[in-house]
């Protein structure tokens, strides 16, 4: 039980800007972990997160947060750059890039950490981006075409 904790509450602050414990331990009831005040901090010194000087959100320890607006803008300009076609099947999307190029489009989304997307596999010239459902992936392919010239 610990460690699925553990590993929910580093999912959580890779992906959120979690402030306090409070909001960390709201987050983990969601997600069906009931924890008190004292269990989270002592989970908080075992895993060695820090908060972070920009926005005191909390943070692995000597990881530097990506910038979201800057990799924002570096997934629009690959997109633009990379993108040939987009489509989705259920919950996932699929993008076709030019030979070679599907690594670098699937590093920008993975860096951008959107919100519809859990995650990508890229091969040469193909990434699956798997969603967060149906409705996720319809926003995700809206998304990723307006940012090409698709």
């Amino acid at each position: 039980m610990k460690a699925r904790r553990q590993s929910v509450i580093l999912d959580l602050v890779d992906r959120e800007a979690l402030h306090s414990q409070e909001e960390l331990r709201q987050r983990l009831h969601q997600k069906g972990f009931d924890a008190t005040q004292a269990t989270i901090s002592r989970d908080i010194t075992e895993l060695g997160l820090v908060k972070r000087s920009g926005d005191g959100a909390y943070q692995r320890a000597g990881v530097e947060a990506p910038d979201p607006e800057t990799a924002l803008t570096a997934l629009e300009r690959a997109a633009a750059d990379f993108l040939r076609s987009v489509d989705r099947v259920q919950q996932l999307v699929v993008i076709r890039t030019g030979r070679g190029q599907a690594q670098v489009l699937a590093e920008a989304l993975d860096r951008a950490r959107l919100a519809e997307a859990v995650g990508t596999i890229a091969g040469d010239d193909t990434i699956l981006v798997v969603a967060r459902g149906a409705r996720a992936a319809t926003a995700l392919v809206k998304r990723l075409r307006e940012y090409s010239t698709e």
